[in-house]
C-alpha cells in the first residue's frame, strides 16, 4: 500500500435505515460519509433528499461528502450547502456550465466536485482544474449499490492522476470499491475510496474500515 494513506468514505446508501443512527457509529472511525442523492431522472434510481442528510449530519460529527446524481443539481446545492459537507460533487453529463456550478459550489463554503461516468473522457477537465477540489471516477455506472468494478477504469485513474499532476484535487473512486482492489486503487493514484455493502456488510465495519486504509 502507498505510504499515505487513503481517506475512507462509506456510502450509507447501503446501510439498514431502519438503524441509521447506529449505522453510522459502526463507521465512526470513517473520514467522510458518503451520501448519494438520486432523483430517479438522471439515474433511474430514487435514494433520498435533505432530509435524511440532515438526520446524518445531527448523528455524527463526520463530514459529509455528497454526490448529487441529479438534473439541474443547481437547485440543489444551496441547501444541501447549509449543511457544511465537505465536498458537493456534480455530475459532468448533467451540467451544462460546469465552470459555473463549480464557482457556485465554492462561492458556498464547499469543496467543489465533478464526476465522470465511466464511459466520459477526462479531456473536459484539463481547462478547469483550477475549479475544482474533487474528482470523482465512477468505476461503475450510476444508480445502484453492489455492482462490479470496471476494470478499465483504473487506466483511467492513472491517466487522472497524470492530468491533477501539482494540483491540489483530491481523487475519489467509487463503485465495487473493497478490500480486496484497495491497495492496486491506491497506486493507480486514488486518494478517497468510497465503499457501501462492502463496508456495512461487514461484521465489523470498523475494522473494514481500517483493513482498506492498510490495502487489504
Amino acid at each position: 500500500m502507498d505510504s499515505i494513506k487513503p481517506l475512507i468514505a462509506p456510502s450509507i446508501l447501503s446501510a439498514d435505515f431502519t438503524r441509521l443512527g447506529a449505522e453510522l457509529e459502526r463507521v465512526k472511525n470513517a473520514d467522510l460519509i458518503h451520501f448519494d442523492v438520486m432523483d430517479g431522472h438522471y439515474v433511474p434510481n430514487i435514494s433520498y433528499g435533505l432530509p435524511v442528510a440532515e438526520a446524518v449530519k445531527r448523528a455524527t460529527e463526520i463530514p459529509l461528502d455528497v454526490h448529487l446524481m441529479v438534473e439541474d443539481p443547481d437547485k440543489f446545492i444551496p441547501s444541501f450547502a447549509e449543511l457544511k459537507p465537505a465536498y458537493i460533487t456534480v455530475h459532468y453529463e448533467a451540467v451544462d456550465h460546469l465552470q459555473r456550478t463549480l464557482a457556485l459550489i465554492r462561492e458556498l463554503g464547499v469543496g467543489a466536485g465533478v464526476a465522470l461516468n465511466p464511459h466520459t473522457p477526462l479531456s473536459g477537465l484539463q481547462y478547469i482544474l483550477d475549479d475544482l477540489d474533487l474528482i470523482l471516477i465512477m468505476t461503475v455506472n450510476p444508480g445502484f449499490g453492489g455492482q462490479k468494478f470496471i476494470p478499465a477504469t483504473l487506466d483511467k485513474i492513472r491517466d487522472c492522476r497524470r492530468l491533477v499532476a501539482d494540483h491540489p484535487i483530491k481523487i475519489q473512486v467509487d463503485g465495487g470499491v473493497s478490500h480486496t482492489n484497495a491497495a492496486e486503487l491506491v497506486k493507480a493514484g486514488v486518494d478517497i475510496l468510497v465503499a457501501g455493502s462492502a463496508i456495512f456488510s461487514s461484521p465489523d465495519p470498523a475494522e473494514y474500515i481500517n483493513k482498506m486504509r492498510q490495502g487489504g
